[in-house]
């Protein structure tokens, strides 16, 4: 495994044990190894700790991750450590010159602050009008986001330290101490977060933006195994599978052996339909978030998507269309396929950037109190 993967990995399970970790702490950690060096283990623990932990509450969290992940940890120094200053984001590979600016300048203050002014123009601009190299970090981003779902109260009753009081649990209790309440157990129903499904449209216009969905849906598989992923385009094709690899490169080198349509036209409606017939009404869609990820331009007939679309909302507990053109000022869903479905889609957001992907992680791990006014609401964008 190479050491960009463990640590987007480790920062996974330490995301997953309540830390906040952001994708810029993870490309802070990766920078400070390369200033430090992997080779040690004591680096990298202190490297993701001067880097990961937010607060003092993350320092007891990252130290029992740490130690489960990479199976021990390193004793730690009787007095303070001097580590080397970090910055916060990782340098983009730069074309014109050794030095961010392309001057060959290399003052650290300077390169750290050209970083981060480009870094956050990347965070905004359209995806498919980036240089290779810039697109190689946005996608490196993308790979590190958290996708999660909204969770769901479950029928199972689990032990709790309040609640109801468990009856059975206490009697036993009482049993085992002569009969004395010496404790009162109780319980309450546990949470389960609520499946991910993605359709993600290949379709031509979609072309330059469905790598960086599919590569999101990576994140979720990732985050989530029982996430599930189909591409739709002019047929629908499940590549949960593939996307279930590990790694980035080989799960999109995989996915996209599989998809035999990729930028051929748009039938949504006809790959809607057989989604729900083989999927969806089986339990696939039921109870989960759905993300659909188009822009709209639908080639069949606009009738057959509404009717479709209001199968899926009836089945979904929240449906989330991805389309890339929203992003942009003044955006109008006058497309056919927009228009049909847009009265049964709780939100319509945009795809088209890093940003963009951002504020769609925040959202599927909303509860449903960010859900409230959504787009089927209000009946427009």
């Amino acid at each position: 495994m190479s050491v960009e993967a463990d640590v987007v990995g480790f920062a996974r399970r330490l995301a997953a044990a309540g830390a906040d970790v952001p994708p810029t702490r993870v490309h802070a950690m990766l920078e400070a190894l390369s200033v430090l060096g992997a080779s040690s283990l004591g680096s990298v623990y202190w490297a993701g700790r001067v880097t990961l932990c937010g607060s003092p509450e993350d320092v007891e969290r990252y130290d029992r991750v740490f130690a489960a992940w990479f199976g021990r940890q390193p004793a730690r120094p009787a007095q303070r450590v001097s580590v080397p200053p970090v910055p916060r984001l990782v340098a983009l590979p730069d074309e014109a010159g050794s030095g961010p600016d392309g001057d060959g300048s290399d003052d650290p203050e300077r390169q750290r602050v050209a970083t981060a002014s480009r870094i956050e123009v990347l965070r905004h601009r359209d995806v498919s009008t980036l240089s290779p190299a810039d697109r190689a970090e946005v996608d490196r981003y993308v790979s590190a986001l958290l996708p999660a779902a909204p969770d769901r109260t479950t029928r199972r009753l689990r032990p709790s330290p309040s609640g109801p009081v468990d009856a059975r649990r206490t009697v036993r209790s009482m049993l085992r101490h002569g009969g004395e309440p010496v404790d009162l157990r109780r319980h309450r129903h546990g949470r389960r977060q609520r499946r991910l499904v993605f359709l993600v449209d290949v379709s031509g216009s979609m072309a330059p933006y469905a790598e960086t969905l599919l590569r999101f849906a990576h994140a979720a598989c990732r985050v989530r195994p029982g996430t599930e992923v189909f591409t739709v385009g002019t047929r629908l094709t499940r590549v949960t599978r593939e996307l279930r690899r590990r790694e980035p490169a080989a799960a999109l080198a995989a996915a996209s052996a599989a998809i035999d349509d990729w930028s051929g036209g748009t039938r949504l409606g006809d790959e809607l339909k057989e989604f729900l017939d083989r999927w969806g009404q089986r339990g696939t869609a039921r109870g989960a978030v759905v993300v659909i990820g188009s822009d709209g331009w639908e080639r069949g007939d606009p009738a057959l998507l509404a009717a479709q679309m209001a199968r899926l909302s009836r089945l979904a507990r929240r449906v989330v269309w991805v389309n890339p053109h929203r992003g942009y000022q003044g955006y109008n869903p006058s497309t056919r396929g927009m228009r049909a479905a847009l009265p049964h889609v709780d939100r319509l957001v945009a795809g088209h950037s890093l940003g963009a992907m951002e504020e769609l992680a925040g959202l599927l791990g909303g509860r449903d109190a960010a859900w409230r006014g959504g787009d089927r609401a209000r009946g427009a964008a």
